[in-house]
């Protein structure tokens, strides 16, 4: 069972279907028990920071997310804000705590050179670093990825061999992290047609697995 997580910050049912198109049927939940019994979370979102992690922790969910996904290793996918989560700090409207399991911040995007803006809105292609996490599995060096987002994750120097891609808009983007068995990704595979069906089918072969 994977358990997709509900805090009312958008985007559950697209994610949800998309997990349906590679044949997977998720349970969407805000329930702490239902994260016990799931052999892989998924936790997606758009909107703010602050106002995301809030919600999270009005469901008293945070705890049991830790213990199962830090302390017992289970899988977790964070895409768009459930990757910024990860990260020490957010500052989007004001400063803010997040979960702490990747050390850096969320910081706004600032592009330079023209044609460049914010939010980010579209579709980029993505370069590959350091070792291949699973997840890109089959996808090429660069393969291309819907965005939408005006923050991104800016990793302490010591944390910057999490980051597997990166993309370009103005300026280097932090596009996926994997740290052990946290995967995050900022852009859309929901909304990234076959790239974005695939990465996630990426992910479910790699759960099941283990």
């Amino acid at each position: 069972m994977f358990a997709l997580i509900d805090y009312n910050m958008g985007n559950i049912k697209s994610v949800a279907n998309a997990f349906s198109a590679v044949g997977v049927e998720v349970q969407v939940t805000s329930k702490p028990e239902d994260l016990k019994q799931a052999k892989g979370i998924i936790l997606p979102g758009v909107g703010a920071f602050a106002d995301g992690m809030e919600n999270l922790r009005k469901l008293d969910i945070l705890e049991t997310l830790h213990r199962e996904v830090v302390e017992k290793g289970k899988p977790y996918l964070g895409i768009c804000l459930g990757l910024q989560f990860l990260a020490s700090k957010g500052f989007e409207h004001k400063e803010s705590d997040g979960l702490g399991w990747v050390k850096g911040s969320i910081k706004p995007l600032n592009p330079v050179g023209q044609g460049y803006k914010v939010p980010h809105i579209g579709w980029n292609s993505i370069t590959l670093s350091g070792e291949n996490s699973e997840i890109y599995e089959e996808l090429g060096e660069n393969p291309v990825f819907y965005f939408v987002h005006s923050y991104h994750l800016v990793t302490d120097e010591e944390s910057n061999a999490v980051i597997t891609a990166y993309c370009s808009h103005g300026e280097k983007v932090t596009a996926s992290i994997q740290q052990d068995n946290i995967y995050g990704v900022q852009f859309h595979p929901e909304k990234s047609q076959g790239a974005g069906l695939k990465l996630i089918k990426n992910f479910v072969d790699f759960v099941q697995k283990n």
